[in-house]
């Protein structure tokens, strides 16, 4: 089975980053992502442990990708 990639992000009117675009076409949330990259089901993204323990993008993966807002 072929992992999904983030082809595309979503952002606010802040341009915080709010949802993604998968490789499947689907548009699932920040959260959503973030638990899928976790749990390895999808790949070509960096994550960042902070020190309080939460993990994060890196938001630098996302600099090439098409942004909608």
């Amino acid at each position: 089975m072929t992992k999904e990639e983030i082809v595309s992000v979503y952002r606010n009117h802040s341009g915080a980053i709010i949802s993604f675009q998968t490789s499947q076409g689907r548009i699932i949330s920040y959260r959503k992502a973030l638990l899928e990259a976790l749990d390895e089901k999808i790949s070509g993204v960096l994550l960042l442990e902070q020190e309080d323990g939460n993990t994060l993008f890196d938001h630098t993966t996302f600099e090439d990708l098409p942004s909608y807002y």
